[in-house]
Protein backbone atom coordinates (compact mmCIF):
# COMPACT_ATOMS: atom_id res chain seq x y z
CA UNK A 1 0.00 0.00 0.00
CA UNK A 2 2.74 2.30 1.04
CA UNK A 3 4.63 1.31 -2.26
CA UNK A 4 1.40 2.20 -4.13
CA UNK A 5 0.60 5.67 -2.11
CA UNK A 6 4.66 6.78 -3.23
CA UNK A 7 4.01 5.60 -6.99
CA UNK A 8 0.91 7.50 -6.90
CA UNK A 9 2.49 10.44 -5.82
CA UNK A 10 5.47 10.24 -7.92
CA UNK A 11 2.99 10.36 -11.36
CA UNK A 12 1.10 13.15 -9.83
CA UNK A 13 4.00 15.33 -10.00
CA UNK A 14 5.28 14.11 -13.14
CA UNK A 15 1.84 14.92 -14.16
CA UNK A 16 1.52 18.17 -12.91
CA UNK A 17 5.28 19.17 -14.26
CA UNK A 18 4.26 17.66 -17.36
CA UNK A 19 1.18 20.03 -17.85
CA UNK A 20 3.63 22.76 -17.99
CA UNK A 21 5.04 24.01 -21.33
CA UNK A 22 8.10 26.08 -20.76
CA UNK A 23 9.46 28.65 -23.04
CA UNK A 24 12.66 30.52 -22.38
CA UNK A 25 16.28 30.40 -24.67
CA UNK A 26 18.66 28.23 -23.79
CA UNK A 27 21.68 29.33 -21.45
CA UNK A 28 24.29 28.86 -24.33
CA UNK A 29 22.30 30.73 -26.75
CA UNK A 30 20.50 33.37 -24.97
CA UNK A 31 20.66 36.73 -27.12
CA UNK A 32 19.82 40.03 -26.30
CA UNK A 33 20.58 43.10 -28.67
CA UNK A 34 19.54 46.79 -28.70
CA UNK A 35 17.42 46.54 -31.96
CA UNK A 36 16.12 50.33 -32.44
CA UNK A 37 18.81 53.27 -31.26
CA UNK A 38 17.83 56.58 -32.08
CA UNK A 39 17.09 59.76 -30.12
CA UNK A 40 13.18 58.70 -31.19
CA UNK A 41 13.27 55.55 -30.08
CA UNK A 42 15.43 52.81 -27.79
CA UNK A 43 14.51 48.92 -28.12
CA UNK A 44 16.18 46.00 -26.24
CA UNK A 45 14.69 42.82 -27.56
CA UNK A 46 15.27 38.91 -26.49
CA UNK A 47 14.36 35.96 -28.75
CA UNK A 48 11.81 33.43 -26.74
CA UNK A 49 12.90 30.26 -29.51
CA UNK A 50 9.38 28.56 -30.40
CA UNK A 51 7.64 31.32 -29.01
CA UNK A 52 8.15 34.78 -30.04
CA UNK A 53 10.32 37.86 -28.43
CA UNK A 54 10.28 39.62 -25.64
CA UNK A 55 10.79 43.71 -25.88
CA UNK A 56 11.95 47.10 -24.43
CA UNK A 57 10.79 50.19 -25.54
CA UNK A 58 11.44 53.91 -24.36
CA UNK A 59 10.74 57.01 -26.22
CA UNK A 60 11.32 60.47 -26.81
CA UNK A 61 9.31 62.41 -24.18
CA UNK A 62 9.15 64.75 -21.78
CA UNK A 63 8.92 61.97 -18.97
CA UNK A 64 11.02 59.09 -18.51
CA UNK A 65 9.39 56.33 -20.04
CA UNK A 66 9.29 52.51 -19.95
CA UNK A 67 7.28 49.88 -21.76
CA UNK A 68 7.31 45.90 -22.20
CA UNK A 69 5.42 43.47 -24.62
CA UNK A 70 5.72 40.03 -25.11
CA UNK A 71 5.76 39.35 -29.13
CA UNK A 72 3.51 35.82 -29.83
CA UNK A 73 4.07 33.70 -33.06
CA UNK A 74 0.52 32.49 -31.52
CA UNK A 75 -1.97 35.61 -30.74
CA UNK A 76 -4.08 34.74 -27.99
CA UNK A 77 -7.67 33.61 -28.65
CA UNK A 78 -9.36 34.27 -25.47
CA UNK A 79 -8.66 37.07 -22.54
CA UNK A 80 -6.99 36.30 -19.82
CA UNK A 81 -4.32 37.38 -16.93
CA UNK A 82 -0.43 35.96 -16.71
CA UNK A 83 1.39 36.09 -13.01
CA UNK A 84 4.65 37.74 -13.54
CA UNK A 85 7.84 36.75 -11.44
CA UNK A 86 11.01 36.96 -10.78
CA UNK A 87 12.50 33.66 -10.77
CA UNK A 88 16.21 32.66 -9.61
CA UNK A 89 17.99 30.43 -12.25
CA UNK A 90 19.04 27.05 -10.53
CA UNK A 91 22.57 28.47 -9.47
CA UNK A 92 21.24 30.68 -7.09
CA UNK A 93 20.11 28.11 -4.42
CA UNK A 94 17.93 29.61 -1.46
CA UNK A 95 16.51 32.47 -3.17
CA UNK A 96 12.84 33.08 -3.32
CA UNK A 97 10.97 33.71 -6.15
CA UNK A 98 8.93 37.38 -6.14
CA UNK A 99 5.88 38.09 -7.79
CA UNK A 100 6.29 41.50 -10.03
CA UNK A 101 2.97 41.84 -11.90
CA UNK A 102 -0.25 41.10 -13.15
CA UNK A 103 -0.71 41.33 -17.25
CA UNK A 104 -3.62 41.12 -18.54
CA UNK A 105 -3.97 39.18 -22.06
CA UNK A 106 -6.26 40.90 -24.64
CA UNK A 107 -7.54 38.70 -27.60
CA UNK A 108 -5.49 38.73 -30.74
CA UNK A 109 -3.07 41.20 -29.61
CA UNK A 110 0.07 40.99 -27.92
CA UNK A 111 0.64 41.57 -24.02
CA UNK A 112 2.36 44.48 -22.39
CA UNK A 113 3.03 45.82 -19.12
CA UNK A 114 3.60 49.85 -17.74
CA UNK A 115 6.43 51.38 -16.84
CA UNK A 116 7.21 50.30 -12.83
CA UNK A 117 6.90 46.14 -14.01
CA UNK A 118 8.64 47.31 -17.03
CA UNK A 119 11.35 49.26 -14.72
CA UNK A 120 11.53 46.10 -12.29
CA UNK A 121 11.89 42.87 -15.00
CA UNK A 122 14.95 44.94 -15.97
CA UNK A 123 16.17 45.63 -12.00
CA UNK A 124 15.45 41.74 -12.16
CA UNK A 125 17.20 40.34 -15.14
CA UNK A 126 20.55 42.98 -14.24
CA UNK A 127 20.60 40.98 -10.68
CA UNK A 128 20.74 37.90 -13.08
CA UNK A 129 16.87 36.63 -12.10
CA UNK A 130 14.45 35.28 -14.83
CA UNK A 131 11.48 37.11 -14.85
CA UNK A 132 8.79 34.66 -16.23
CA UNK A 133 5.38 34.88 -17.08
CA UNK A 134 2.69 32.25 -16.30
CA UNK A 135 -1.06 31.66 -17.94
CA UNK A 136 -3.61 29.14 -18.84
CA UNK A 137 -2.97 28.17 -22.41
CA UNK A 138 -5.97 29.67 -24.50
CA UNK A 139 -5.70 26.74 -26.74
CA UNK A 140 -5.75 23.80 -24.59
CA UNK A 141 -7.34 23.71 -20.98
CA UNK A 142 -4.80 20.94 -19.86
CA UNK A 143 -1.52 23.22 -20.26
CA UNK A 144 -0.25 25.73 -18.84
CA UNK A 145 2.33 28.35 -20.54
CA UNK A 146 6.15 29.84 -18.64
CA UNK A 147 7.55 32.02 -20.85
CA UNK A 148 10.83 33.06 -19.08
CA UNK A 149 13.53 35.73 -19.78
CA UNK A 150 17.22 34.41 -19.69
CA UNK A 151 19.29 36.72 -18.00
CA UNK A 152 22.49 35.16 -19.34
CA UNK A 153 24.35 37.79 -21.42
CA UNK A 154 21.97 40.09 -20.43
CA UNK A 155 24.46 42.56 -19.15
CA UNK A 156 26.25 44.44 -21.96
CA UNK A 157 22.91 45.03 -24.24
CA UNK A 158 21.65 46.77 -21.27
CA UNK A 159 24.05 49.24 -20.78
CA UNK A 160 24.45 50.03 -24.30
CA UNK A 161 20.51 50.04 -23.99
CA UNK A 162 20.44 51.98 -21.06
CA UNK A 163 22.94 54.56 -22.72
CA UNK A 164 20.23 54.60 -25.80
CA UNK A 165 17.73 56.35 -23.35
CA UNK A 166 19.42 58.53 -21.65
CA UNK A 167 20.13 60.19 -24.86
CA UNK A 168 16.26 60.55 -25.82
CA UNK A 169 15.46 63.64 -26.87
CA UNK A 170 13.63 65.19 -23.90
CA UNK A 171 10.31 65.60 -26.00
CA UNK A 172 8.24 63.99 -28.20
CA UNK A 173 6.69 64.40 -32.09
CA UNK A 174 3.10 66.00 -30.38
CA UNK A 175 5.40 68.61 -28.33
CA UNK A 176 6.54 70.19 -31.85
CA UNK A 177 3.66 69.42 -34.43
CA UNK A 178 1.96 72.55 -33.09
CA UNK A 179 4.64 75.70 -33.10
CA UNK A 180 4.00 79.19 -33.01
CA UNK A 181 7.67 81.19 -33.56
CA UNK A 182 7.84 84.86 -32.95
CA UNK A 183 10.03 87.80 -34.37
CA UNK A 184 11.83 90.74 -33.90
CA UNK A 185 10.23 94.06 -35.02
CA UNK A 186 10.23 94.68 -39.26
CA UNK A 187 12.74 91.49 -39.99
CA UNK A 188 13.02 87.46 -40.27
CA UNK A 189 15.17 87.41 -36.69
CA UNK A 190 13.46 85.28 -34.27
CA UNK A 191 12.87 85.90 -30.42
CA UNK A 192 15.71 84.18 -28.62
CA UNK A 193 12.68 81.51 -27.08
CA UNK A 194 11.75 81.06 -30.49
CA UNK A 195 15.53 80.11 -31.87
CA UNK A 196 15.40 77.60 -29.32
CA UNK A 197 11.89 76.02 -30.05
CA UNK A 198 13.47 75.96 -33.86
CA UNK A 199 16.56 74.32 -32.80
CA UNK A 200 14.05 71.55 -31.15
CA UNK A 201 12.37 70.67 -34.01
CA UNK A 202 15.69 70.67 -35.91
CA UNK A 203 17.05 67.93 -33.74
CA UNK A 204 13.90 66.08 -34.26
CA UNK A 205 13.71 66.25 -38.23
CA UNK A 206 17.24 65.06 -38.05
CA UNK A 207 15.80 61.94 -36.28
CA UNK A 208 12.86 61.42 -38.39
CA UNK A 209 12.16 63.18 -41.72
CA UNK A 210 9.01 61.01 -42.51
CA UNK A 211 6.57 63.97 -42.55
CA UNK A 212 3.51 64.00 -44.39
CA UNK A 213 3.02 67.56 -44.81
CA UNK A 214 4.36 70.84 -43.39
CA UNK A 215 2.28 74.02 -43.51
CA UNK A 216 4.13 76.99 -42.43
CA UNK A 217 1.73 79.90 -41.92
CA UNK A 218 3.44 83.30 -42.06
CA UNK A 219 1.92 86.79 -40.42
CA UNK A 220 3.14 90.30 -39.08
CA UNK A 221 1.74 93.42 -37.39
CA UNK A 222 0.11 96.14 -38.90
CA UNK A 223 3.19 98.61 -38.70
CA UNK A 224 4.19 99.44 -42.37
CA UNK A 225 2.62 99.03 -45.61
CA UNK A 226 0.48 96.36 -46.12
CA UNK A 227 1.83 94.83 -49.48
CA UNK A 228 5.63 95.05 -47.38
CA UNK A 229 3.74 93.48 -44.46
CA UNK A 230 2.59 90.39 -47.02
CA UNK A 231 6.03 90.13 -48.76
CA UNK A 232 7.51 89.79 -45.29
CA UNK A 233 5.60 87.22 -43.88
CA UNK A 234 6.15 85.02 -47.01
CA UNK A 235 9.60 85.29 -46.23
CA UNK A 236 9.49 84.75 -42.45
CA UNK A 237 7.83 81.18 -43.38
CA UNK A 238 10.22 80.60 -46.88
CA UNK A 239 13.25 80.31 -44.51
CA UNK A 240 11.69 78.21 -42.05
CA UNK A 241 10.60 75.97 -45.50
CA UNK A 242 14.48 76.39 -46.77
CA UNK A 243 15.98 75.29 -42.76
CA UNK A 244 13.26 72.19 -42.80
CA UNK A 245 14.94 71.34 -46.25
CA UNK A 246 18.24 71.05 -44.87
CA UNK A 247 17.40 69.06 -42.31
CA UNK A 248 15.95 66.49 -44.80
CA UNK A 249 12.45 67.14 -45.24
CA UNK A 250 10.58 67.21 -48.98
CA UNK A 251 10.26 70.42 -49.86
CA UNK A 252 7.69 69.11 -51.70
CA UNK A 253 5.48 68.46 -48.58
CA UNK A 254 5.95 71.44 -47.27
CA UNK A 255 3.20 74.57 -47.92
CA UNK A 256 3.76 78.34 -46.98
CA UNK A 257 1.35 80.82 -47.35
CA UNK A 258 2.06 84.52 -46.28
CA UNK A 259 -0.91 86.42 -44.51
CA UNK A 260 0.59 89.20 -43.52
CA UNK A 261 -1.26 91.56 -41.39
CA UNK A 262 -4.31 89.65 -41.72
CA UNK A 263 -5.96 87.35 -38.74
CA UNK A 264 -4.29 89.17 -35.77
CA UNK A 265 -3.62 86.93 -32.54
CA UNK A 266 -3.98 90.27 -30.92
CA UNK A 267 -4.75 93.74 -31.53
CA UNK A 268 -1.72 96.29 -32.63
CA UNK A 269 -2.80 98.92 -30.20
CA UNK A 270 0.81 98.59 -28.50
CA UNK A 271 4.27 97.13 -28.64
CA UNK A 272 3.32 93.86 -26.55
CA UNK A 273 0.22 93.38 -28.65
CA UNK A 274 2.10 93.59 -32.14
CA UNK A 275 4.85 91.31 -31.01
CA UNK A 276 2.50 88.47 -31.29
CA UNK A 277 1.02 89.51 -34.52
CA UNK A 278 4.45 88.91 -35.75
CA UNK A 279 4.57 85.13 -36.16
CA UNK A 280 5.29 82.01 -38.34
CA UNK A 281 3.07 78.73 -37.43
CA UNK A 282 4.25 75.39 -38.18
CA UNK A 283 1.77 72.49 -38.19
CA UNK A 284 3.23 69.15 -39.40
CA UNK A 285 1.89 65.84 -39.82
CA UNK A 286 2.77 62.45 -39.72
CA UNK A 287 1.29 59.45 -42.14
Amino acid sequence: MKKCAIFLGLTLSFASQASLRHYAAPVEDSQWQVSQKSRLQCTLSHQLPGYGEAAFYSTASKQLNMEFELQMLRLPNTYSVASVYSVPPKWMPGQMQREIAQMPIRKQYNSDLPQKAAWTMLTELEKGFWPTLYYQDWYSDFDRIAVGLNASNFSKPYVEFAECVANLLPFAFEDIAYTVLSYNSNSTDLTKYSKKRLQMIGDYLKEDTDLELVLLDGYSDSYGGRWNNEQLSIRRAEEIKAYFTEMGVDPDRIEVTGHGERRHAATNTNKMSRAKNRRVIIRMAKP
